[in-house]
């Protein structure tokens, strides 16, 4: 059976993991496979914590190749989904996954990132782009509401207003508008975006990687938990051998 997700790995020491969507056919259309696949993806980057980059792939047009993210959830599946699929949160559930990984996440779009796709996106930490990317969320034109993740996410990135109008108005944004409603950190070529990804994971994999874990889930603490879980993972990081090692390196290259 062909894989919905290709994986490969990065980097002197395989830290980033890259996971391309390989369903060229449905425009990389989120079916229950692909979800499968990411759970299990999930469940080895829990275990073993890596940079993820999540990408697209490239798909054949009248007018040529094209750069193609994720469509959307699969409509035919969807179709058929009743109220237990929605409580189930086949979706939701993987999002909230990937957006919990103890690694940041990196999301690499070309192309269209709609409905499923645009929420997969936003379940990263970070976004960069192509100018000819396609952000939006289609699902009040479909009858159902954008549930795995938009109505709080997107308004999180790019505020309130712009986000209704996406989310009710059925507003598409390309990759400037984008970067200049900070949906996106960072913009490049076609041919350029993977390495654009790998370069940001590359700064990232040069930080010490538990002041990153930690750090994250400190972002993603309520802001009642401040400032107790601060103390708390600082306590941590100051008995940890990284702390020593780096700051020592510091004072040295001071000298």
């Amino acid at each position: 059976m062909t894989t919905a997700i290709e994986i490969s790995t990065r980097g002197e020491n395989d830290e980033i993991v890259v996971a391309k969507l390989n369903r060229p056919e449905v425009r990389n259309a989120i079916d229950e496979q692909m979800v499968t696949e990411f759970h299990e993806l999930c469940a080895q980057l829990e275990s073993d914590p890596r940079i993820l980059i999540i990408t697209g792939c490239t798909v054949d047009t009248p007018k040529g190749p094209r750069g193609i993210f994720a469509s959307g959830a699969d409509i035919a599946q969807l179709r058929e989904r009743r109220r237990e699929d929605a409580l189930r949160g086949i979706n939701s559930g993987i999002f909230h996954r990937i957006a919990s990984l103890p690694a940041p996440v990196i999301a690499a779009v070309d192309g269209y990132a709609l409905g499923g796709g645009l929420e997969l996106a936003l379940a990263a930490d970070f976004r960069v782009s192509t100018p000819f990317a396609k952000f939006g969320q289609p699902e009040a034109g479909l009858g159902i509401a954008a549930a795995a993740g938009a109505t709080w996410r997107l308004k999180e990135c790019v505020g309130t207003p712009l986000a209704k109008e996406i989310l009710l108005a059925g507003r598409i944004l390309n990759g400037e508008e984008a970067l200049a409603n900070h949906l996106v950190s960072e913009l490049h070529e076609p041919d350029a975006l993977v390495d654009g990804a790998l370069e940001l994971a590359g700064r990232i994999a040069q930080q010490d990687p538990l002041a990153v874990r930690l750090t994250k889930q400190l972002i993603a603490m309520p802001d009642a938990a401040h400032p107790a879980v601060d103390n708390i993972a600082q306590a941590v990081l100051f008995e940890s051998p990284a702390k020593f090692e780096r700051m020592q390196a510091f004072l040295d290259r001071k000298k």
